[in-house]
């Protein structure tokens, strides 16, 4: 499946990330990472689990505290922001959960109503139904609207996960393995899916994820963080286009095995 052009603006950088460090007791899990994210591309950061590709986007969002380092977000360094201006950022990113996170006593409707009803409170029941209706017309899932999340398929839940998160039409968005657990073939819908919300709602994006298919689908540039740095960046060929047996077990492991 070739992915379309996207439209990246490479003068533009939404994230910037130099010198990152971040360590749980004795262990060292991001060792002087820098990296770049560019307005309009979706970029994927591979790893094997436990690598830090999740503490990564944490740090990014001010879930998490970095050791040492800067991390400038949309212009803004992260570190030296307090609590509101905090919050402020984080409006304009959206987090796109493994689990979809939605909650289970709520219908669809309710699920894509929270976010908008805690953050924006002046706008009126028509506003709110406009929107809620463009995101579930953007995953493909109108007629679940009155549904509750037990009533749906694990991929159409990590579609109503993505909807919630578009709701308040974040800037970038932040993937955190979006096809785990699922089949084959619902992972390529997912794949699909994060392409069109780049090329329709014009996100940056951050793909975190150890599924081959899914970063060659979905990424204009790879980022291979092994050792708690990122060894190769550049297009899916160009990453694995290496003798460097880590990366080729890694390869090899999703492809051959």
């Amino acid at each position: 499946m070739k992915k379309e052009e996207p439209k990246i603006d490479y003068s533009n950088k939404v994230i910037e990330i130099r010198g990152l460090e971040k360590s749980f007791d004795e262990l060292d899990i991001l060792r002087g990472v820098d990296l770049d994210l560019y307005q309009g591309e979706n970029l994927v950061v591979l790893g094997r689990s436990g690598t830090g590709k999740s503490v990564l986007i944490k740090i990014i969002s001010g879930l998490l505290k970095p050791d040492a380092g800067r991390v400038n977000v949309l212009g803004q360094e992260v570190e030296t922001l307090n609590a509101k201006e905090l919050q402020a950022l984080r409006l304009k990113i959206g987090f796109s959960f493994q689990n979809s996170a939605l909650y289970d006593s709520m219908t669809i409707r309710e699920n894509l109503e929270f976010p908008l009803v805690r953050n924006s409170r002046h706008m009126s029941r028509k506003d709110i139904d406009r929107i809620v209706e463009v995101v579930l017309d953007a995953v493909g899932l109108s007629q679940t609207i009155n549904q509750m999340p037990s009533e749906l398929s694990g991929g159409q839940r990590k579609r109503i996960g993505i909807a919630r998160t578009l709701i308040l039409r974040p800037e970038i968005m932040l993937y955190d393995e979006p096809t785990a657990g699922l089949d084959p073939i619902t992972s390529i819908e997912i794949n699909k899916l994060i392409n069109e919300v780049q090329r329709r709602f014009k996100t940056s994006s951050i793909i975190i994820t150890h599924d081959l298919t899914c970063a060659r689908a979905t990424g204009d540039r790879i980022a291979m963080l092994l050792d708690g740095q990122f060894q190769r960046q550049g297009t899916f060929e160009e990453v694995f286009d290496t003798n460097d047996e880590r990366i080729q077990s890694f390869y090899n492991y999703n492809f051959i095995q």
